[in-house]
């Protein structure tokens, strides 16, 4: 029997009237506000404008939804498609299901749109967003702590999470790993790791975020290990564990490749946003001139008047004779 354990919250839903709020999408919700936020911020420091990451964020989240239930409708069709299952139940994203490959993958497709309608460049947008990414993820995954969801094998030590029995969905009662807490407090390391990086290495062309992505795939193998859920096995793995060294392959090519091609950070990363402050230190455009040439032709105006000799009196005519 275990004397300490995490509870698991009895409902995942939250009855306002009629309007019923929640835990798995006020996470999702909450994590794309720290996000933008802290990606604006960081954006605005490498000398972009104010609201550019927001504004490209309206292209890349609904991208990214679509994407990362894609993924999870296809690789687990079992749930939705075969026999005694609903498909309706494929569009109801809010009692869970989003994989963060394809929603990465979507997501990445989206923000390539907005940037493109924007004239910016997409690797430096996505080094400034890479941090709120992975906050956003380690917010995002106490959702599943509300759906009692993503747990990994039956432990009883003092962190255990304590999942309730639901013979509906074949959900047995006991403790087991909390791998959503495993991934939530990665997920914030690999965060900060990317902010100490940038720092100390001034990193860019997207080096942040491939970091980002190496790092995050590191501990995704791990506790994708510990995950009893149904999967995909290929070779005596899960599929996940397969992705995950795919993309942590290409995450560390890209950086060795792109830190060799382009060194440094970019110079500039909103073009816009240099030629606002170029113009508002100037000025208006020929005020400047106009100012400086009105004293300067009154000068040499004063100095040909008194340059010019004073004209001799003429004599007197002689009178007609």
């Amino acid at each position: 029997m275990n004397l300490a354990y995490i509870p698991s919250p009895s409902s995942g839903v939250v009855y306002l009237g009629p309007i019923p709020l929640r835990g798995y999408a006020f996470c999702i919700i909450i994590g794309v506000f720290v996000a933008v936020w802290l990606g604006g911020r960081r954006w605005v420091a490498r000398g972009g404008r104010v609201g550019t990451v927001a504004d490209i964020a309206v292209w890349a989240v609904p991208f990214g939804l679509v994407g990362g239930r894609l993924y999870h409708v296809i690789t687990d069709y079992e749930l939705y498609f075969t026999a005694g299952r609903d498909w309706v139940d494929a569009f109801k994203i809010w009692e869970g299901g989003l994989g963060i490959w394809g929603a990465i993958a979507m997501g990445a497709l989206g923000a390539w749109i907005g940037c493109r309608r924007r004239g910016i460049p997409l690797p430096a947008w996505a080094d400034a967003v890479a941090p709120g990414i992975a906050f956003a993820q380690a917010i995002g995954r106490w959702g599943n702590w509300f759906n009692q969801e993503l747990y990994g094998k039956k432990t009883d030590v003092p962190w255990a999470l304590k999942i309730d029995a639901d013979p509906a969905i074949g959900r047995v009662a006991g403790t087991y790993h909390p791998t959503f807490l495993y991934e939530s407090l990665w997920c914030v390391g690999v965060a900060l790791l990317v902010i100490w990086a940038d720092r100390r290495f001034k990193l860019g062309h997207g080096r942040a975020f491939a970091l980002y992505v190496a790092a995050y795939t590191v501990g995704r193998f791990w506790w994708e290990a510990l995950r009893v859920d149904t999967a995909h096995h290929v070779l005596g793995m899960r599929l996940n564990q397969w992705t995950a060294i795919v993309v942590f392959l290409a995450a560390v090519a890209y950086f060795v490749i792109s830190a060799k091609k382009a060194p440094g950070r970019e110079e500039v990363v909103e073009p816009a946003a240099v030629a606002e402050a170029e113009q508002a230190e100037g000025g208006e455009p020929g005020r400047e001139d106009s100012g400086e040439a009105e004293p300067e032709a009154k000068e040499a105006g004063e100095a040909a008047a008194e340059s010019k000799p004073e004209a001799e009196p003429a004599e007197p005519a002689e009178p007609a004779k």
